[in-house]
C-alpha cells in the first residue's frame, strides 16, 4: 500500500529499503539510528549504497520493515543499528516518531504505516 509523496536524495552511506532516514548534509540522507534523530521519512523499496540516489517518502502511506514487535496504532521510531521500533520513551524523555503502524507486526515484517513526523514524550 504505497501512497506517499517521495523526494529523491543522495545516500550518505548504505541504506536498507524501507528504513527511517535523516539528513546528514544538504540533499544527503543516512539511516536514522536513534529515537532522538530528526527522522525525515522512509526509504523506498530498494537498498542503496553511498552516492546512489534514494527515494524517500515524506508524507502519506508507505511500507516499513520492523526491527521489533509493534502493535497497530503505535508510534514508530529509529533505534540502534537502524532498527524500526515502537516509540516508548521513559518518563520525561522526548523521542521522535516517523510513522504510526497501521497493523501489528514483529521484527522483519514489512508493514503498512502512515508517515507522521513528530515527537512523543514519556
Amino acid at each position: 500500500m504505497q501512497s506517499a509523496r517521495a523526494r529523491t536524495y543522495i545516500a550518505g552511506g548504505a541504506i536498507t529499503a524501507r528504513s527511517f532516514v535523516k539528513f546528514s548534509a544538504d540533499g544527503v540522507v543516512v539511516v536514522a539510528t536513534a529515537a532522538t534523530d530528526d527522522i525525515i521519512g522512509i526509504t523506498a523499496e530498494l537498498d542503496v549504497v553511498q552516492g546512489e540516489r534514494v527515494d524517500v517518502y515524506r508524507a502519506g502511506s508507505a511500507e516499513l520493515r520492523l526491527g521489533g514487535t509493534v502493535a497497530r496504532g503505535a508510534p514508530l521510531t529509529a533505534a540502534a543499528g537502524g532498527a524500526r521500533v515502537a516509540a516508548a520513551p521513559a518518563a520525561g524523555v522526548r523521542n521522535r516518531h516517523g510513522a504510526f503502524a497501521e497493523v501489528s507486526g514483529v521484527s522483519g515484517d514489512i508493514i503498512d504505516v502512515e508517515i507522521d513526523l513528530g515527537f512523543i514524550t514519556g
